[in-house]
């Protein structure tokens, strides 16, 4: 993924604990040096916003988010969505062209394939939640991952095509 164009995306609410994952992650790479072409941002809850950067022109896309699989809470996860699958916002009469209280990954994706935008490659870094509630900071577990989290973007902008939806705890994330 060193070659083109990346765009880096924390997604989040910081005010529902543990759904601010995102934030912190980008706001500590954000902090470190990093390969030619890649853009940190922290989008927080502004999907819409993240859709229309992405009409910007990047090669790939890192969304770095809570994500609810059913894990232990403080797992990473590295996936990779079908972005072929994605039906644009407002196809059809049941889905709507956007709900800014519901941007979601795939949401994002919609919209930005509703817009006429496309990115070639999208990988989610995602971790388990262990509280979504309302008050700032994450919970000690998810706070544990969040470096781990910033090795696996850092991997995956330095390193080879990487093996996707494979979990992990502690110091890393296994591929």
């Amino acid at each position: 993924m060193a070659d083109g164009r990346v765009l880096v995306a924390g997604v989040g609410n910081v005010f529902l604990g543990d759904d601010g994952f995102g934030v912190e992650v980008a706001r500590r790479l954000a902090a470190e040096p990093l390969p030619d072409g890649v853009e940190v941002a922290d989008f927080g809850i502004r999907g819409v916003h993240l859709a229309y950067q992405l009409l910007d022109g990047y090669d790939a896309l890192i969304l770095v988010d809570s994500v609810s699989r059913g894990g232990e809470p403080g797992t990473v996860y590295v996936l990779e969505p079908d972005l072929d699958a994605v039906e644009p916002a407002g196809s059809n009469a049941e889905t709507p062209l956007m709900d800014a209280h519901g941007m979601t990954p795939d949401a994002v994706f919609s919209l930005l394939k509703a817009l006429g935008g496309s990115v070639d490659r999208a990988l989610i870094v995602g971790c388990e939640p262990a509280e979504i509630t309302e008050r700032m900071g994450l919970s000690e577990t998810v706070g544990a991952a969040v470096e781990p989290a910033v090795h696996a973007v850092r991997d995956l902008l330095t390193g080879p095509p990487p093996a996707t939806d494979q979990p992990s705890r502690g110091q890393g994330v296994n591929r």
